[in-house]
């Protein structure tokens, strides 16, 4: 997908109880480059999202198949974060991957939304013989100055 290698490129199985520590990884990672802890969780979220949306849909709850993830620190031409998940699961068009419609009030079905609206970027394409990918990227904002500017859920310190 990208010529360069990826900081962090894991391979697990399709099992719900490896999500937290996924979930965790991500966290820490998206915390060390910079976003504040909210914006990490918000990262997280969106990637146990698509895990889910692929162990359910995609593998139909079979817990031995695989998905892998890879990972890249974004720094040019902003500094972030790109994720990249891609399974085995049977295709489907990339156009029809979309949330159910927000007026229909009942619980499940918003990960796509979710996914798109705490990420910069959220696309979906086939791989080339089979399976799917997921293409996130969460930029950190930038303040007047040049540098990351902390969350606007964080508090800045001085200002107390």
């Amino acid at each position: 997908m990208t010529d360069d290698a990826p900081a962090i490129h894991l391979r697990l199985m399709s099992q719900p109880r490896l999500l937290a520590s996924v979930r965790s990884m991500v966290v820490a990672l998206s915390e060390r480059i910079g976003f504040g802890e909210i914006e990490s969780g918000h990262v997280a979220l969106a990637v146990d999202e698509a895990l889910a949306n692929i162990i359910r849909h995609g593998y139909e709850q079979r817990e031995y198949e695989t998905i892998e993830i890879d990972v890249w620190v974004l720094s040019d031409p902003k500094p972030g974060i790109r994720i990249i998940i891609e399974d085995e699961a049977p295709q489907i068009e990339p156009n029809e991957i979309r949330g159910r419609d927000l007026e229909n009030v009942q619980p499940g079905g918003l990960g796509v939304h979710i996914m798109r609206e705490v990420m910069n970027t959220c696309s979906f394409e086939k791989r080339e013989n089979k399976g799917m990918r997921v293409i996130m990227e969460k930029l950190l904002e930038e303040n007047a100055a040049g540098s990351p500017s902390p969350s606007s859920e964080q508090e800045v310190p001085g200002n107390g």
